[in-house]
C-alpha cells in the first residue's frame, strides 16, 4: 500500500484541523490534512454553520489566527460582493445580519478563505490536503500511532499516511477507537464526575442531537416544493414528550428556560439589516427563524442584486432524537433519517407552515445547494455536536464552568492554559430523552492536560474530543475553542519535536511549560481573560 509521510499528520479538515496545521506550518513542519468532504472547515463550512461566539469576540478571547478568519471572511464581502454604503462603513460587518453571531456568512465564502490561507503552504510543497478520504484502520505499536490507513469515499481505494504525530481531528474522534486509545462518549454519570447535572447512571448511547442543516431563500410567486419526503408522515406525528408539540411545528421549548413558546417565521420580513446586534447574553435570538441564522441579508447588497434573504436552518426542528452516531453498527441509517427530517421540516415549511396572512406554506422557499455545494440542497456533512472524548490527564468538568458552583463568574484558570473560550455550558435535546440543559457558566482557559491522553504518546486531540464531559462539551463545542484547541496541538506537535520531548513532559516540567505557553503568546494564542465578570 503506497504511504505519505510528513512530520506530523492531521486526520479532519474541520476548524481545530485547519487550526492547527497552520500552527504546525508556521512552525516550519511538513503536515498531512485529510478530510472526508470537499471543503475543509467542518461546522463552519461542511455542515454549513454560521460561527457560535461569545459577546465580547471582536476585543478579546480568540487567536490572532482566528481573527484572520474572521476578518477575511468581511474582506472577501468588501472585494466581491455589491455592498450598500452603509455596509461598507460597517467595521464589524455582519453579512448575513443573523442572531446567532456576529459574522454570519456564507460557508462557500469561508472555504474560500480558508483555502486562501493554506495556498502558500499548498505552493511550499510543506503542506498535502487529502480530500475525500477519511481513517478505516491505525496500526500502533508501545503507545505510539504508526500509520493510519485513509479510504477514498468516491471508489474506496486505499492509502496510508504517517508521522512523528498523529492529531485526531475528526467531527467524532474516530481514530480514538481504531489506535486503542481510551475514551468516553456520552453521558457520564454523577459518580464518574461529581458534577451537579450529570445523570444519575452512565449512558454512552446519550448524546446531543446531531442536525443535518440546509440553505433556502424564497422567491415570492413560484413554486419550489420538493417531493413529499419518504418519511414525512413518521416526522409529521412525531413528538417528544418533554416538546410541548409535534416537533414539525413553530413550537417547541426555550433552550433556557425549558418554557413551551412559538417562534415566528417570516420570509417576507423587511427589516433593517444593522439595527440589532448579535449577543448571546441577551437570548438565543431565534425567536424569529427567518433572521435567527440568516447568512446573507439582500439589505446589506445595492437594491435588486438580490431578491431575497439567504437562510440556513439550523432551528431546534432539525434536531435528530432517535439514536447515536458513534459506536453503533446503525450509524448510516440514523444519518439517512437525520436527513429525511430535514427534508421533512423544508416539506412543512413549504406545505403547512402558518402564514401571517392566515394561509398555509411557503412554496416559494427554495433549497440553495449551490451555496451549501451538494445536489440536493443539504449541507455536505451533519451538524455533530459531541464526539467521542479521550480519557486524559486533566478533565474539564461542570464544576470547573458552572458560575453557581464556583459561586462566581470570575474566568476559570488553569496553570497549564493554552487557549481561552467562552460559552454557556448549551446542551441541546439528547438521544437519551434529555431536554435542553442550560447552564451559566464563565470564560475559560483551555488546560493543556485536556489535549493529553492518558497512556498514547503521539496522539493528540484536536477538535470536540479533548478531555471535557457531557456537560462541558457543550461549552467547547463551538468554532472559537475548537480552533484554538487545533491551534494548541499543532504548535504542542511542533514543540515536542524541536525539542525531542513528550507532550506530558511538556505540561508537567515548569520549564516546558513556560517556555511553550511564551511561545504560543508570541504567535498571538491568548492565555488568560480579564475580569469581565461585571459585563
Amino acid at each position: 500500500m503506497h504511504q505519505i509521510q510528513a512530520d506530523i499528520v492531521i486526520i479532519g479538515g474541520g476548524l481545530g484541523g485547519v487550526a492547527a496545521a497552520l500552527a504546525a506550518l508556521r512552525a516550519g513542519r511538513t503536515v498531512v490534512l485529510s478530510e472526508q468532504y470537499d471543503w475543509l472547515g467542518g461546522q463552519l463550512t461542511s455542515q454549513a454553520v454560521p460561527a457560535d461566539e461569545h459577546t465580547w469576540i471582536e476585543q478579546f478571547g480568540a487567536n490572532a489566527s482566528y481573527r484572520r478568519l474572521r476578518d477575511g471572511i468581511r474582506d472577501y464581502y468588501r472585494r466581491n460582493y455589491p455592498l450598500t454604503d452603509r455596509a461598507l462603513r460597517e467595521p464589524r460587518l455582519n453579512p448575513g445580519a443573523g442572531l446567532v453571531s456576529r459574522i454570519c456568512a456564507e460557508p462557500r465564502v469561508a472555504v474560500a478563505v480558508i483555502d486562501e490561507m493554506l495556498a502558500p503552504h499548498l505552493s511550499s510543497g510543506r503542506l498535502r490536503v487529502l480530500r475525500g478520504m477519511r481513517p478505516v484502520s491505525a496500526a500502533t505499536e508501545t503507545d505510539r500511532v504508526t500509520e493510519v490507513v485513509l479510504e477514498s469515499v468516491a471508489d474506496g481505494s486505499t492509502l496510508a499516511v504517517a508521522g512523528e504525530f498523529v492529531l485526531d481531528a475528526t467531527e467524532t474522534g474516530e481514530l480514538l477507537p481504531l489506535t486503542g486509545t481510551e475514551y468516553v462518549v456520552g453521558a457520564e454519570s454523577r459518580e464518574m464526575t461529581g458534577e451537579p447535572n450529570a445523570a444519575d447512571a452512565y449512558r454512552p448511547d446519550n448524546v446531543q442531537a446531531l442536525s443535518w442543516c440546509f440553505v433556502i431563500d424564497h422567491v415570492e410567486g413560484e413554486d419550489h416544493t420538493i417531493e413529499k419526503p419518504r418519511d414525512y408522515d413518521y416526522w409529521a406525528g412525531y413528538q417528544p414528550d418533554f416538546w410541548g408539540a409535534r416537533l414539525l411545528s413553530l413550537t417547541g421549548p426555550h433552550p433556557r428556560t425549558l418554557e413551551i413558546v412559538t417562534r415566528t417565521f417570516t420570509p417576507t420580513i423587511d427589516d433593517d439589516p444593522f439595527a440589532r446586534i448579535a449577543d448571546q447574553r441577551a437570548g438565543g435570538g431565534d425567536e424569529e427563524l427567518w433572521i435567527f441564522r440568516r447568512i446573507l441579508s439582500r439589505k446589506a447588497l445595492e437594491p435588486g442584486f438580490l431578491d431575497s434573504d439567504i437562510v440556513l436552518v439550523n432551528w431546534p426542528m432539525i434536531d435528530y432524537l432517535d439514536g447515536s452516531v458513534i459506536d453503533t453498527p446503525d450509524a448510516a441509517d440514523h444519518l439517512e433519517r437525520a436527513r429525511q427530517l430535514s427534508l421533512s421540516m423544508l416539506y412543512w415549511l413549504q406545505t403547512e407552515a402558518p402564514r401571517p396572512d392566515g394561509g398555509s406554506g411557503w412554496p416559494g422557499l427554495r433549497l440553495r445547494g449551490d451555496i451549501t455545494g451538494t445536489p440536493d440542497g443539504l449541507a455536505q456533512a451533519p451538524y455533530i455536536r459531541e464526539s467521542r472524548r479521550i480519557v486524559s490527564e486533566f478533565t474539564v468538568t461542570e464544576n470547573h464552568l458552572s458560575v453557581a458552583v464556583k459561586g462566581d463568574a470570575l474566568p476559570a484558570t488553569f496553570p497549564d492554559s493554552v487557549g481561552v473560550g467562552m460559552y454557556r455550558i448549551d446542551l441541546h435535546p439528547s438521544t437519551g430523552g434529555d431536554n435542553y440543559i442550560d447552564v451559566p457558566s464563565v470564560p475559560f482557559e483551555i488546560p493543556l492536560g485536556c489535549l493529553l491522553p492518558v497512556r498514547m504518546q503521539n496522539l493528540l486531540p484536536a477538535g470536540k474530543n479533548v478531555g471535557t464531559t457531557h456537560l462541558t462539551n457543550g461549552a467547547f463545542r463551538l468554532h472559537p475553542v475548537e480552533w484554538a484547541i487545533g491551534e494548541a496541538a499543532g504548535w504542542l506537535a511542533a514543540f515536542c519535536l524541536d525539542r525531542a520531548v513528550d507532550p506530558r513532559a511538556v505540561r508537567n516540567t515548569p520549564p516546558l511549560l513556560e517556555e511553550f505557553q511564551s511561545l504560543l503568546t508570541l504567535h498571538g494564542v491568548e492565555l488568560h481573560w480579564p475580569d469581565v465578570s461585571g459585563y
